[in-house]
């Protein structure tokens, strides 16, 4: 089996996942892990696919494509074993949109040795007072404590909660 991770993105509109994810399980593709959102207006998809060695994705996946308007980029997995990586740590951020705060919270987090398994980001509240949102997962390498002392260094005007996650898993 080899492994490949393939990208679409497209104008949002229905049907987008029924069409790929048909189109690559009626050519014996498995998924792994899959990411698939509404980004603005647009809508895309990161998949981790198992199939047989010689699949041409852009052959397979070209009508499909073609009649959504997506943009398919495909690149090769650089492992074919990866172990699950279970996250022990949540960090969730609040605070007024501006530029930066991905840039900010990420930089001090990765200092105090926190890997990032999965990042979210969203802008809510109105159009005088946007908030900018973003909850992100990881492994806390160094340690939960690295962690919260690193983040009571960020600016004031965000707000951060950081969690450790202990659900135990079967």
């Amino acid at each position: 089996m080899k492994w490949s991770v393939l990208t679409l993105v497209g104008a949002d509109q229905s049907g987008i996942v029924a069409a790929v994810t048909e189109v690559l399980y009626r050519q014996g593709c498995s998924l792994a892990q899959a990411s698939m959102m509404r980004l603005g207006a647009n809508f895309a998809i990161m998949l981790r696919v198992s199939h047989e060695d010689g699949k041409d994705f852009r052959k397979i996946l070209n009508s499909t494509c073609d009649d959504l308007s997506l943009h398919l980029h495909i690149d090769e997995d650089v492992a074919a074993d990866v172990p699950g990586i279970d996250p022990d740590v949540q960090v969730t951020v609040y605070g007024a949109d501006r530029s930066g705060i991905v840039a900010q919270v990420t930089s001090v987090l990765a200092l105090a040795g926190l890997n990032i398994v999965d990042l979210e980001t969203d802008v809510g509240g109105n159009k005088e007072k946007p908030i900018y949102i973003m909850t992100l997962e990881g492994v806390a390498k160094k340690g939960i404590e690295p962690l919260q002392k690193a983040l009571e260094t960020l600016d004031s005007d965000i707000e951060v909660n950081l969690d450790e996650i202990t659900t135990l898993r079967g």
